[in-house]
């Protein structure tokens, strides 16, 4: 029987790069994929973009309402890969869950498992509750440790308020870095000085 995955990590540890690689691996032996991508996941538009560079356009941008059946129903894929998972609605997430298991279709899925403020997702959340298998993609701090969380900066300086959406797509100088929990509790409280 078909699984759903969940593979999370900080940013920048290679999660979309990860799931271009599958997909690639998928169709170089003639198998059919569905990528998908939440569409509140404005960075590139509708392709899934990696850092070094690779990307690929998506087969579905996803609104927050979306429904995943329709596509899988029109052409049955081999298997489902789901960029930014993270801004699924936990009710995406357990219809992807059913999918596995009715068509046996395995849904890869990647993402972050908090934002800036190391609270979760809704659609983390979920993965996290139902995912058959759940694994880390693991990147590094600059200090050499295990980055564990995702801190969000303005022109260059570390916040700790706003919206939990907020892409890093080149507006608004909003950037983000992989941390450790040492340096993001450091980074905190100098900001709150």
């Amino acid at each position: 029987m078909a699984k759903l995955y969940f593979r999370y990590g900080a940013m920048n540890c290679g999660k979309s790069t990860a799931l271009l690689q599958v997909a690639h691996n998928y169709e170089e032996r003639g198998m059919k994929v569905l990528v998908i991508k939440p569409n509140i996941d404005t960075k590139g538009d509708n392709n899934i973009v990696s850092r070094l560079g690779v990307e690929r356009k998506v087969d579905v941008l996803l609104p927050s309402t979306g429904r995943v059946l329709p596509y899988v129903e029109h052409d049955i894929p081999n298997a489902i890969l789901v960029d930014e998972a993270q801004f699924l609605e936990s009710s995406q997430v357990d219809e992807l869950y059913c999918i596995s298991k009715e068509y046996d279709i395995p849904v890869l899925c990647y993402g972050l498992r908090t934002d800036f403020l190391m609270k979760g997702f809704k659609g983390s959340t979920r993965l996290l509750e139902i995912a058959d298998d759940i694994e880390e993609m693991k990147t590094i701090c600059r200090c050499g440790k295990k980055a564990t969380a995702n801190m969000r900066l303005k022109n260059g300086i570390p916040i700790f308020e706003g919206d939990q959406v907020a892409i890093d797509d080149g507006k608004d100088n909003i950037t983000y870095e992989s941390v450790c929990g040492k340096c993001y509790v450091k980074k905190r409280k100098e900001s709150a000085k």
